[in-house]
């Protein structure tokens, strides 16, 4: 059972995300009776949903392009507003339930380790069995345990650190939980993962063209990132970037250019060299702890995900070229979808 903590207020945003929004707000009005569900445009119920249990709603001006950054700043602004005395936030995709015991066991964290601004758990799909994609979602959420770079869309943060740094970069399209701890750990604060259960998440991800738009999502995300934190010593996105234009744009390219004069011979050897990076990849997973089947499939699927991120990469500069404001890469389709993960 969740322990009512009256200095703890959670921010839940999303879009017409049904009855993952309602599992969503049930588990955080069980932990707190300061609540606030930020929506974006939904053409559901999930307002009215939301304010029928009581929970305090921010609808998001439609005429300013939606981003989670955006609506995660003004949903802790308004949970400010309305509430005195709070020193912590748990920030929550509509797309989530927290687990019975997440809050205590952050609240407890914070409360002892006063250099640490924000700490999360493990995330879990709720349904890794129905498709290969959400299976690779639970794989991807099982990051180490201990001290982070940065956290993901689901965490407990100190609201004095969040003020201080000025929060969220509302222009970051995704990708806005890393950009924020960078300047977070910047400011002399630390992130933190523990080994507890957070949340569970629903990818809802059937189909490669769904995956293939979140890759292309994270490509663009760590463009964003290297352009804004890519200098020494933190080269935020840097490695990430380099690895996507190698491997889903420069390499192909110079194969498939190079075909008719090498009998074919370049596709060849890059077809090798991605076989090779495969390799690499799955030895580190199987070094993690992974099973063979789990790290073959990372592996996989990381690879395919380069000629997406390259694509995202590409769209992030060419949008800043030609001064076009970027606007959401949602993978969830429009019917339904949260702004994080």
């Amino acid at each position: 059972m969740n322990e009512m903590i009256h200095d703890v207020g959670v921010v839940a945003i999303g879009r017409n995300e049904g009855e993952r929004l309602k599992r969503c707000l049930r588990s955080a009005i069980a932990c707190t009776d300061r609540v606030v569900y930020v929506d974006s445009g939904s053409s559901d119920d999930s307002v009215e949903y939301a304010r029928s249990i009581g929970v305090e709603v921010v609808d998001l001006d439609t005429s300013i392009p939606f981003t989670a950054a955006r609506a995660r700043n003004e949903g802790i602004e308004r949970l400010t507003q309305r509430w005195d005395g709070l020193r912590y936030v748990q920030v929550l995709d509509g797309d989530c339930e927290l687990r019975d015991g997440w809050v205590q066991a952050a609240y407890t964290f914070l409360g002892s380790h006063p250099d640490a601004a924000v700490v999360c758990g493990r995330r879990r799909e709720r349904h890794p069995d129905e498709t290969i994609y959400n299976l690779v979602c639970d794989l991807e959420w099982d990051s180490p345990i201990g001290k982070a770079r940065s956290c993901g869309g689901d965490a407990l943060f100190r609201l004095k650190v969040l003020h201080e740094v000025h929060g969220y970069n509302p222009g970051v399209i995704a990708g806005e939980e890393p950009e924020l701890c960078v300047r977070i750990r910047q400011a002399g604060y630390t992130v933190h993962r523990i080994d507890h259960e957070m949340t569970w998440h629903d990818a809802a991800m059937t189909s490669m063209g769904q995956f293939w738009k979140r890759a292309k999502r994270a490509g663009h995300a760590y463009a964003q990132g290297a352009h804004m934190h890519g200098e020494s010593p933190e080269r935020h996105g840097v490695k990430q970037v380099r690895s996507a234009i190698l491997f889903g744009l420069l390499l192909p390219t110079l194969a498939l250019l190079s075909a008719y004069w090498t009998y074919g011979i370049s596709i060849l050897i890059y077809i090798v060299l991605l076989a090779i990076q495969g390799y690499r990849i799955r030895g580190h997973e199987l070094r993690r702890g992974r099973s063979r089947r789990e790290a073959s499939l990372l592996a996989r699927f990381i690879i395919i995900a380069k000629f997406a991120q390259a694509q995202g990469v590409l769209l992030f500069h060419w949008r800043r070229l030609i001064g076009k404001q970027a606007t959401l890469i949602e993978y969830k389709g429009a019917t339904h979808g949260a702004a994080g993960g």
